[in-house]
């Protein structure tokens, strides 16, 4: 059941009308999205469909599905950004976001190492100006979902 007192969930009941960039791919039970705050290109969101607040809460379904996501975005983000590695994190704990969700971020090879890691969040909740712009954000949504369709 959607909780809508939770940002996922609340994105999640106006799923139709969701830009490309909240949207980018989804399923039964997961959707797809670039990070909302983010300065780096390409900063994905993996986000269960139905409101779930812990990992061990999910579904035998949601859980035989994650794997495949994870692996399938890391390929599809390495296919569209060039990145070296992605991260795969999981925390659910800042305030409207206790929604489980998993970051899957490109790690670029020019990326500072002082910003490698668990440092890498460092590019969140950005200023306005330093933030991907929502077109940006878009275009790569697009390319990201070719680049998950099959045989791509």
């Amino acid at each position: 059941m959607l909780q809508p007192d939770c940002y996922p969930c609340a994105e999640e009941s106006r799923f139709d009308t969701l830009p490309p960039r909240e949207r980018i791919a989804a399923d039964a039970h997961w959707r797809v999205a670039h990070a909302i705050d983010t300065a780096l290109p390409g900063w994905l969101v993996l986000v269960p469909r139905r409101h779930v607040t812990t990992v061990h809460d999910l579904t035998d379904a949601e859980a035989a599905a994650l794997g495949t996501w994870q692996v399938g975005l890391s390929r599809a983000l390495h296919r569209v950004t060039g990145c070296v590695k992605t991260y795969v994190v999981q925390f659910a704990e800042a305030e409207g976001f206790s929604h489980v969700h998993f970051h899957i971020v490109p790690r670029m090879a020019e990326l500072p190492r002082e910003l490698r890691g668990p440092r890498v969040f460092g590019l969140l909740q950005r200023p306005d100006g330093e933030r991907v712009p929502a077109e940006r954000a878009d275009d790569i949504a697009r390319s990201l979902r070719r680049a998950l369709a099959p045989g791509a």
